[in-house]
């Protein structure tokens, strides 16, 4: 392959990206064309395929880089704390911020979700990246809490599902009723007794 096809690849797939999850926020997953993604990205048919098989793979690949993204900025926004500042309200304050493009991906998520559910094979698959995903969750809070003195008393990857339910539970309410309950409101107030109960200082 020459070089500037190599280089070019990423951006491609970038662009392929951004232009998948608007394309997909604005028309629902199954509703949304591959045509329609690239016209969006401004790409053929030809540069799709060179990056993603099927609709489903990209969607994969978009909960592979949210999920990567939400725990970097987490570990980010903690690493820069000071000493006194690492307590547990402070991590649950910074860990339920919501970032204003939040909604379109909880539309998508939720969407390939609900067709998980009906699809066995779907659900296999997105089952193999929710595990990956937890994994990681489960790694950032244990690096998190170690910075605050603390380590769990439970199940990693079993504290991880509580934190995405607590996650994706409140903004299914928050989205429903944006005035009586703010994006994040849930997590800011419930997840600081949360950690509180489930971990103890080392």
């Amino acid at each position: 392959m020459p070089k500037g096809v190599t280089r070019r690849r990423p951006r491609t797939r970038a662009a392929l990206l951004e232009a998948a999850l608007e394309t997909f926020a604005e028309h629902g997953f199954h509703a949304a064309s591959i045509e329609q993604i690239c016209d969006r990205a401004g790409f053929t048919r030809g540069a799709y395929y060179s990056n993603f098989a099927s609709k489903e793979e990209l969607f994969l690949a978009l909960f592979d880089e949210h999920g990567e993204r939400i725990v970097r900025r987490l570990a980010e926004s903690v690493d820069a704390l000071g000493p006194e500042e690492c307590t547990l309200e402070r991590i649950a304050e910074l860990a339920s911020r919501v970032e204003p493009d939040e909604r379109d991906w909880y539309l998508v998520s939720t969407e390939f979700t609900l067709h998980a559910i009906r699809d066995p094979q779907a659900a296999w698959v997105l089952a193999r990246h929710d595990a990956a995903l937890r994994a990681e969750i489960a790694r950032g809070i244990a690096l998190v809490l170690r910075r605050a003195g603390r380590e769990l008393t439970v199940d990693a990857d079993r504290f991880a599902r509580m934190v995405v339910a607590l996650r994706e539970g409140g903004l299914a309410q928050s989205y429903v009723e944006p005035a009586a309950l703010p994006p994040g409101t849930l997590e800011r107030d419930f997840l600081a007794p949360l950690l509180e109960s489930c971990t103890r200082p080392v």
